[in-house]
């Protein structure tokens, strides 16, 4: 597997680089990489808690396309080091991203972790196995008791993969995320109100021993 310079870092690219001043850093950085490998412990626990993901593909006339996918945790599947997958639900039948693989399988994935303010860039040839021809394996993708039908899957074989820099990454939290945040702060409420209710019953208790002259 190629190192993410190797693909993204094009005459053009080295070409802007060089004008801005950024270009003897990554040609040094480029110089001591060692070929790509697959993905280790860190990128394969950020894929199996990706909730979500955007993928580009180009068209046959040359425009891009961008389509978000996106599940329960899981969803998408890593098959080995360098091979990911997820099954391809029906949806609203435009067929873009699919009919622009079909011509050209090259395809680039982003992968945000918006309160760990990262992201995952992937190159990758994508490869997809219909329900009729690759039922089992396709099912196998599937998430349980999601009721829309899936139509395929879709293999992502990996070229090269990145991790981004924090910076500009607004620090996001879906329900579940903040859930977990908040559970020690609703503990310290439920703690903070069982407390009040005891103090409450106490100051009556006192109140009701009081001379009828300090009663208030």
């Amino acid at each position: 597997m190629k190192t993410f310079a190797e693909v993204a870092f094009t005459p053009s690219v080295q070409a802007l680089q060089e004008r801005h001043g950024s270009r003897a850093a990554y040609a040094r950085a480029q110089a001591r990489a060692e070929p790509g490998g697959g993905l280790g412990p860190r990128e394969a626990g950020h894929l199996a808690r990706a909730d979500t993901f955007y993928m580009a593909t180009s068209s046959e006339s040359g425009w891009p396309y961008v389509q978000h996918r996106g599940g329960p945790p899981g969803f998408l599947h890593i098959l080995d080091d360098r091979t990911i997958a997820f099954a391809d639900y029906r949806g609203n039948r435009q067929y873009i991203s699919v009919g622009n693989l079909a011509t050209d399988d090259r395809a680039a994935l982003i992968l945000m972790d918006y309160p760990g303010r990262r992201r995952l860039k992937i190159y990758g040839h994508v490869e997809a196995r219909s329900l009729v021809d690759h039922s089992e394996f396709v099912e196998s993708l599937t998430t349980p008791d999601y009721k829309v039908k899936p139509e395929r899957a879709l293999l992502v074989h990996l070229k090269a993969f990145d991790w981004n820099c924090p910076q500009h990454i607004t620090p996001r939290f879906s329900e579940p995320e903040l859930a977990d945040a908040l559970a020690p702060v609703r503990r310290r409420i439920e703690e903070l109100e069982a407390e009040n209710k005891r103090l409450r019953r106490l100051l009556v208790a006192d109140m009701g021993r009081l001379p009828a002259d300090e009663d208030t």
